[in-house]
């Protein structure tokens, strides 16, 4: 007896009583295929899990996420507040448009945008100095913080551990102690 069983991969297979052809589909490849992928996958998610969920990964994630926020802030304290104090002190310069041109051009009561349009090299140092203010504002304010969380840290030094109590063979080894004293 001849049996087909008709599929895309031939393998041929006879026994005493049946002599059969089996071919075997592609999806069935293809899915142990995929099946060793999804495997492979879940190990390197497992592993990705176990990595992402340390403590210290975790607490670098928040702290780059609050320092991102933090610079916003402090960059707005800058250009909104400080900066435009500061020029006003110095006469109405906007220190984003201080510069000077390296070609020798006369580029007085023009814009650095209008100079940098019109192909001259300049040297703006204007927002090199708005850089360096934002930096300190920064330094100090982690500075500031990092005295305050070592001033926490030493009160959670400083205080004392209460005693703890004593366990029961050492309330019973007391008893016998002074019992024994009572005895002399």
């Amino acid at each position: 007896m001849l049996v087909f069983v008709c599929f895309s991969v031939p393998l041929q297979c006879e026994s005493d009583k049946f002599r059969f052809l089996v071919l075997i589909p592609n999806s069935f490849f293809t899915s142990i295929i995929n099946l060793k992928t999804s495997i492979i996958m879940a190990k390197i998610a497992k592993e990705f899990k176990e990595f992402a969920m340390r403590g210290n990964v975790v607490d670098m994630a928040v702290g780059v996420i609050i320092g991102g926020a933090f610079g916003k802030i402090v960059s707005s304290v800058v250009d909104d507040l400080i900066m435009p104090l500061v020029g006003k002190l110095l006469g109405g310069a906007n220190f984003k448009d201080l510069f000077c041109t390296l070609d020798g051009f006369d580029a007085t009561g023009q814009s650095l945008a209008a100079v940098r349009e019109a192909g001259h090299p300049v040297f703006a140092y204007g927002n090199f100095i708005q850089t360096i203010v934002d930096f300190l504002i920064i330094a100090f304010c982690i500075f500031l913080m990092i005295k305050g969380i070592n001033k926490l840290k030493k009160k959670e030094e400083a205080a004392p551990e209460a005693p703890a109590e004593p366990s029961n063979e050492e309330k019973l080894l007391t008893e016998i102690r002074d019992l024994l004293k009572d005895k002399k």
